[in-house]
């Protein structure tokens, strides 16, 4: 069996040995696809990035290659998810082009070393390629698939870069005109690409590129690593005043004795707006009672009171709205840094994105859990456009999902935000931000995930201050 043949038929393959096929790959034979957002500040990111392909391949002396925006590939806001908008690359590049390379937009990539490294995979046959990454224990993230040997799956670190031969783009586009991805979900996007290309051992799994790098951008062992990484983006100027931002907490009398203390005890006191929201009033809390009752899932209809309460301007005329659970940890200086990259006079809607029925022209939504952070622009627009719910108890952050989407406004996506518990994700991806939030107490000391995750490390003397630039 030659090499290539056994790549295809191994979970993980390492290229430690020269394979049996060399031919020198083009940047024409190669189709770059930007996986870009439609809110203003992520496609300038976006265009900078595509920017930075043209001028390096310019200095190359090699045609330009095609550059693909995903958010602009059609109007369908669901092709953040890959798999829809799959056929229609495959249609439009895959005719003419040996590979799709998909980027993120913190991905940097060295054209130079990227040619060199497809060149040793035959693009005729079936490859997907990128910088593999591990669960060490089963996650609810991922449906706690492999639970019995969670380690023995990879799926790529989207950061790196990953990349499809044409021939498995191809296939697989096909594939999902009649065969949907299982679960209607979309949570893990790296870890659900990867499962469906895999196809239960029938298709291939993730070959290992060390090329694929998770190195920084300005690191000096970056060496001959095809792409490198930035950390998300520090701040886009002066973080936005705390004043600026109106905290509302979703709680209910059950969780006033336990989960509302450890809010006290943790990140209220970063808040300069805050209102608690329950199915009681609490003066010692002290809460407010919207004339909801409470429910036991969903709390759509409490959501919805919210954002009327702040639409009216009575109670807060502040640009922003954070809506959080009673059990979600966050951290508001560095929610203030993330909000000075968006402009508050656009509908802004970002938290952790996640997608439903999106192989079937579904919708995009944010999750609660971590953090639903909106622009007062956004909630007008939600409540103007007629949005509601259909019960009490539906799911709030699902409904104003399915709103935005009918309105035509972006869900905005921030890795920042996190639905799940530190260890949940991946610790690798975790180090290399300055997360927002978490979400669940269960089986956790919750002051200690917010001291360890959550806060800034302590300097020890004060004029190291002026040296230090935060990370998001």
């Amino acid at each position: 069996m030659s090499y290539i043949s056994a790549a295809l038929c191994s979970p993980l393959k390492h290229r430690s040995d020269p394979h049996n096929f060399e031919q020198f790959t083009e940047l024409r034979d190669v189709i770059f696809v930007i996986q870009s957002q439609r809110n203003s500040y992520h496609t300038h990111r976006a265009e900078q990035r595509r920017t930075e392909l043209l001028h390096q391949a310019q200095t190359l002396n090699q045609s330009s290659p095609d550059v693909v925006l995903l958010h602009k590939l059609s109007d369908y806001d669901g092709n953040w998810s890959i798999l829809p908008a799959l056929p229609r690359l495959a249609s439009q590049y895959c005719q003419t082009s040996s590979w799709i390379v998909f980027l993120e937009e913190e991905t940097n990539v060295n054209l130079h070393n990227l040619v060199q490294v497809l060149s040793k995979f035959n693009p005729r046959k079936e490859w997907f390629l990128g910088r593999p990454l591990h669960d060490d224990e089963s996650t609810i993230i991922h449906h706690y698939a492999f639970s019995e040997d969670p380690y023995s799956f990879s799926y790529p670190d989207f950061m790196a870069g990953w990349a499809l031969s044409c021939p498995l783009a191809k296939r697989t586009a096909e594939r999902v005109n009649y065969e949907p991805p299982k679960s209607d979900f979309t949570i893990d996007l790296q870890h659900e690409i990867a499962l469906y290309i895999w196809e239960e051992g029938k298709g291939p799994a993730l070959t290992a590129v060390k090329e694929f790098c998770s190195e920084l951008h300005n690191s000096s062992s970056k060496g001959d690593c095809a792409t490198t990484v930035n950390t998300y983006v520090s701040s886009c100027g002066n973080p936005v005043l705390k004043e600026d931002i109106f905290v509302a907490v979703k709680t209910c009398q059950r969780f006033h004795g336990d989960r509302v203390p450890l809010v006290k005890q943790t990140w209220e006191k970063d808040a300069a707006s805050l209102e608690y929201y329950s199915d009681i009033t609490d003066p010692y809390i002290p809460t407010i009672h919207l004339g909801v009752p409470n429910t036991e899932r969903g709390h759509c209809a409490k959501t919805f009171a919210i954002l009327r309460r702040f639409a009216n301007g009575v109670v807060t005329r502040v640009p922003w709205l954070l809506i959080v659970d009673d059990d979600t940890l966050i951290s508001l200086p560095r929610l203030q840094r993330l909000l000075s990259c968006y402009d508050p006079n656009e509908a802004v809607s970002v938290g952790e994105r996640y997608g439903y029925g999106l192989s079937r022209g579904g919708y995009s939504y944010i999750t609660g859990g971590g953090g639903m952070v909106f622009s007062r622009v956004a909630v007008q627009n939600i409540l103007a456009g007629g949005c509601g719910c259909r019960s009490s108890d539906a799911p709030d952050d699902m409904v104003l999902g399915m709103c935005l989407t009918t309105l035509g406004l972006p869900v905005t996506h921030s890795p920042l935000f996190h639905q799940a518990r530190p260890d949940d994700y991946v610790k690798e991806l975790l180090a290399r931000q300055s997360p927002i939030s978490f979400h669940k107490y269960w089986n956790i000391n919750p002051v200690a995930v917010y001291q360890r995750w959550l806060t800034e490390p302590k300097l020890k003397r004060p004029h190291s201050l002026t040296k230090t630039r935060e990370e998001l």
